[in-house]
């Protein structure tokens, strides 16, 4: 067996990280280059990923010739763009050896972002068919185009950002707050979580014997700013008695981009802080 420390080195592999400047899509670039890996930061927001992509080149380097670091702004709902995003990466790291699927419509509840009002029955057509584009074919578009390089060189990794709303219905009482309109979490995010799960079974069924590996990753709810009230429920219904911290998803998502997790592929890694097995 080899030493263990060497399962989770990253050394000399090249990541792909969609809605890399994102709150998670940070945390995961930052991790994955502290391994050792060269990153492509890849995010629809260019100036979000270059100063991702700068603050890794600033605080890691790499033990190859390679760059620590490098942005590129990739809007995943477009073909030609998801190309372009994995073009890119080989013509600056010379390969690709990861994939993480993180860019994604979220609707949050923190105080950025507000509150969601529209009930199931006059759901906008628009807002379902945007976080379709967003949420699936984004991770299908990147997916298609990141596996080409990984066929060639024999070997791959794929992992897709699920969450528990994937495994389970949304606790509608969780977005309840006494003198305002009753807000949800809207249907969108359930159902796209739920197809990534899909995606993730059929990709790792059909690269079968292919040695491209394909995972999925569902975090449960991560702190980021939300109201006292929110947290208190939230963190009420975990069996860990708190929301997650950014940093949280870190470890699980270091194993299933390494070696350590060789043995894994059409899984689905639970982060939940317990939340799921009340």
């Amino acid at each position: 067996m080899p030493p263990l420390p060497t399962l989770f080195d990253l050394s000399s592999r090249v990541a792909v990280i969609t809605g890399g400047a994102g709150l998670l899509g940070t945390e995961f670039s930052r991790t994955l280059s502290a391994a050792g890996a060269s990153i492509m930061v890849a995010d629809i927001d260019i100036n979000g990923a270059q100063s991702v992509a700068d603050s890794i080149t600033r605080d890691f380097s790499t033990p190859n010739k390679n760059p620590p670091a490098a942005a590129i702004q990739t809007d995943v709902t477009d073909k030609s763009s998801a190309k372009d995003m994995v073009d890119e990466t080989i013509r600056q790291f010379g390969r690709l050896d990861i994939l993480v699927n993180s860019a994604v419509l979220d609707p949050k509840f923190d105080p950025a972002h507000g509150g969601h009002v529209n009930a199931f029955e006059d759901f906008p057509l628009d807002a379902w068919n945007q976080a379709i584009e967003v949420n699936l074919t984004g991770a299908f578009l990147s997916s298609q185009a990141a596996v080409v390089p990984m066929l060639k060189q024999g070997k791959g990794v794929i992992i897709n950002l699920s969450s528990i709303y994937g495994i389970t219905g949304p606790d509608q009482r969780l977005y309840q707050q006494e003198n305002r309109p009753q807000q949800y979490k809207p249907i969108f995010y359930s159902v796209t979580k739920t197809g990534v799960l899909g995606m993730t079974h059929y990709l790792a069924t059909y690269y079968a014997g292919k040695n491209i590996r394909v995972n999925a990753l569902s975090p449960g709810g991560v702190y980021n700013g939300h109201d006292e009230a929110f947290v208190q429920a939230y963190s009420a219904r975990t069996v860990l008695g708190r929301m997650a911290d950014k940093s949280d998803m870190n470890g699980a998502l270091l194993f299933l981009a390494s070696d350590a997790s060789n043995y894994m592929t059409g899984a689905n890694l639970v982060v939940d802080g317990g939340w799921s097995v009340w």
